[in-house]
């Protein structure tokens, strides 16, 4: 599975990484079953397929408060993100 990622752009073209470097190798671990490995990987993986999982449940059953869940996910997530992508580089 794994010769068949897509390379990071930003990272081939430019030299750094990327907010998203190291998500397909973080699913790919969760695949595998290696969970630790994965969240040293990409530390917000586990909390973007709750995002994505509320998503997705929010499609077909719309349920209560959905949005402010959805909106308070999303901003964890890129809260998360910003602070694994600043302690990268220190």
């Amino acid at each position: 599975m794994e010769e068949y990622m897509l390379p990071c752009l930003n990272k081939k073209l430019f030299g750094i990484e990327c907010f998203g470097c190291g998500l397909q190798r973080s699913v790919v671990l969760i695949f595998k079953g290696e969970f630790l490995e994965a969240f040293y990987m990409y530390p917000v993986v586990y909390s973007l397929l709750l995002l994505f999982g509320v998503i997705f449940f929010n499609a077909f059953k719309n349920f209560k408060n959905a949005n402010k869940i959805i909106l308070i996910l999303a901003i964890l997530n890129a809260a998360i993100m910003l602070t694994s992508y600043i302690f990268k580089f220190i």
